[in-house]
């Protein structure tokens, strides 16, 4: 029996190449496409005792810009910022700063008490407290095994 070492480096190139696809291509397709195609941003969601925290990633923008709206069951936070013009004299070399304005919509349980709904944004990061109903809040209790 021969062994022959074939010293392919285009074969490993391809291959590491699938693999490099195939590994991060679902992760980064689906971050690319929520925020550059339909302007999403980026959200965490967490259940607390006495409610949900609802926070958004949103830099560059500013308290003024955001518009939080609640319509019956229908949470909609939105934003739109205008893009600043240049000064008469200056002309610009490169520009990559943008800002999109989105609209993002959650539809809210009956568990969540509507009226004491609060906001916060600080550091980029906007934060929906959504503190549940009084009666939702259940306290833990032991219960009898007859």
């Amino acid at each position: 029996m021969t062994l022959v070492k074939v010293n392919n480096n285009f074969s490993r190139s391809i291959d590491g190449m699938m693999k490099e696809l195939f590994n991060e291509f679902p992760s980064t397709a689906s971050r690319t496409f929520r925020e550059d195609v339909l302007n999403f941003p980026p959200v965490n969601i967490v259940e607390k005792a006495d409610g949900y925290q609802v926070e958004l990633s949103v830099p560059g923008f500013e308290k003024a810009d955001f518009n939080v709206k609640l319509d019956d069951k229908i949470l909609t936070i939105s934003t739109e910022k205008k893009e600043t013009a240049i000064a008469e004299g200056q002309k610009m070399i490169r520009k990559e700063f943008s800002y999109k304005s989105f609209k993002r919509s959650f539809t809210l349980d009956d568990k969540i008490d509507g009226e004491n709904i609060s906001a916060k944004y600080e550091n980029g990061i906007l934060t929906l407290g959504l503190p549940k109903k009084e009666n939702q809040k259940a306290a833990a209790k032991d219960i009898d095994i007859q």
